[in-house]
């Protein structure tokens, strides 16, 4: 036999190598781990040590979590040489701590997560399209308060979404890309976690909230996707990507909230943020003589004809009620109205825009046409022309689709503050919506009698980047 070969331990490593219980490379400044992972390195940052030693020392039970960038420095420590041998190292856990990316860049943590929540609750707060002051208090007070009580998820997707915010104004900034990028991972990886363990009466209004806020997340986050993907090839497809990340962010929220129904429907937090939209009051005729939309089910009987036997009722369905939203939200006299069309359609109709069925496809454009409206809100801006004028690059020229196509393409083109009625096709004016004094919560009554409250179901819906395998696509005609 073979003599073992000899193997030399690192006694000189960084310090996360060290809690990792992983051979350091002992390069520097910065080692092949670290920069694997894309974290500042002890061996460039002897602060960062501090860091590391503070979150890997386990502290007495608390209800409250307080982030390791918080803690003050120890001059002691940062004497010490960055390669010392720690004492014995504590379990760590399994979640990395803000700090970790927020420092990436030789960026101080700490002023960086300061700087984030400031921008949230002085600025973006604002931003979330809430019709009531009520409303905007919950966001800008209630919630960074709930986060501050130990709801990592949440106090990670407040990050998340802020950090994003700041991105929109200063793309270039490299600092501010790490720092969505890895709040937004923790708050996924944590969420889903709390989603594993279920929902209970004690995390079920952080649950929500942190929902909302992965929607509002996974929606900006497009304002930062290249449509030119492969600016050369042929395939359209190639060159746009389908928004399934709305329509999955959106239904997770519905989910939440109609699995979580018999918690959250006296909160007056979550109460107050689904009342500040508008009541859902929709002319189930989606073929009625007010119906803007309704040439969009023209030719749906010679559709269904190829249809599955399985699916025909489905189909018909979610297309029906897709129309009704479209009708309802353009004549609202309330621009954010139209965010109810990706909470509120069936997960039937999702798998029709995943397929590319040419229908679907072109009831979504309409959607997107809707949000032309909202143009000047930072994680909406010109969504309307980059969704609907790639959606319209999946059809082929000269199809039949194209004039089902000409009202999307001339609201998403429209060059101007305000759209007249003549080119809306409504006025706002004379038929604004009206609410029944019960708001959104009537809806969500009936959306939570009608689902399942399977906890596989809740998690395939509830994240935006979790879901079937992806089904076969087909070109529109």
């Amino acid at each position: 036999m073979p003599p073992r070969r000899s193997h030399k331990k690192s006694r000189a490593g960084c310090r996360r190598c060290k809690i990792r219980k992983i051979k350091c490379d002992e390069i520097h400044p910065r080692c092949g781990n670290c920069l694997k992972h894309g974290v500042v390195c002890d061996f460039e940052s002897p602060e960062v040590a501090d860091d590391l030693a503070t979150v890997s020392t386990p502290a007495a039970p608390s209800p409250i979590s307080t982030p390791a960038s918080l803690h003050p420095p120890n001059p002691a420590r940062r004497r010490r040489s960055s390669s010392a041998i720690p004492p014995a190292t504590p379990r760590v856990v399994r979640q990395p701590s803000p700090i970790d990316v927020s420092r990436a860049g030789g960026q101080v943590g700490r002023l960086m997560e300061l700087r984030l929540m400031h921008q949230y609750t002085n600025v973006t707060s604002k931003t979330l399209l809430t019709d009531s002051p009520v409303a905007e208090d919950v966001w800008q007070r209630a919630v960074p308060e709930m986060a501050f009580a130990g709801r990592t998820y949440l106090a990670d997707a407040i990050l998340s979404v802020a950090a994003l915010h700041l991105r929109s104004q200063s793309p270039e900034d490299r600092a501010l890309v790490r720092a969505s990028h890895a709040y937004t991972a923790s708050t996924l990886a944590e969420y889903c976690a709390s989603l594993e363990k279920g929902i209970t009466s004690e995390n079920a209004e952080a649950l929500f909230l942190t929902a909302s806020l992965i929607a509002f997340q996974s929606v900006a986050s497009r304002i930062f996707a290249k449509d030119d993907i492969e600016p050369e090839s042929d395939d359209p497809s190639a060159r746009y990507a389908l928004p399934l990340p709305w329509f999955h962010a959106f239904q997770g929220v519905k989910t939440v909230v109609a699995t979580s129904w018999q918690w959250i429907r006296n909160s007056n937090i979550v109460k107050n943020v689904i009342d500040s939209q508008p009541s859902l009051q929709l002319d189930l005729n989606p073929l009625g003589p007010n119906s803007f939309f309704g040439h969009l089910l023209e030719g749906l009987d010679e559709e269904l004809a190829h249809e599955n036997p399985a699916n025909v009722q489905a189909t018909t369905q979610c297309y029906s009620h897709a129309v009704c939203v479209l009708n309802w939200a353009h004549k609202s006299v309330y621009p954010a109205a139209a965010l109810a069309f990706p909470a509120t359609v069936a997960r039937r109709f999702i798998e029709l825009v995943e397929l590319k069925r040419p229908r679907a496809l072109a009831i979504i454009a309409c959607f997107f046409a809707l949000l032309k409206r909202l143009d000047n809100v930072w994680w909406l801006h010109d969504v309307a022309k980059r969704e609907v004028m790639g959606l319209v690059g999946l059809f082929e020229s000269g199809s039949e689709w194209w004039r089902h196509l000409e009202w999307p393409v001339r609201i998403a083109l429209w060059d101007g503050t305000t759209i007249p009625p003549e080119v809306w096709g409504a006025d706002w004016n004379q038929t604004g919506h009206k609410t029944d004094g019960h708001g959104f919560v009537n809806h969500i009554e009936l959306v939570a009698e009608l689902m399942g409250q399977s906890s596989q179901d809740l998690l395939h819906v509830a994240t935006p980047f979790t879901g079937e395998p992806p089904l076969t696509a087909e070109s529109p005609d």
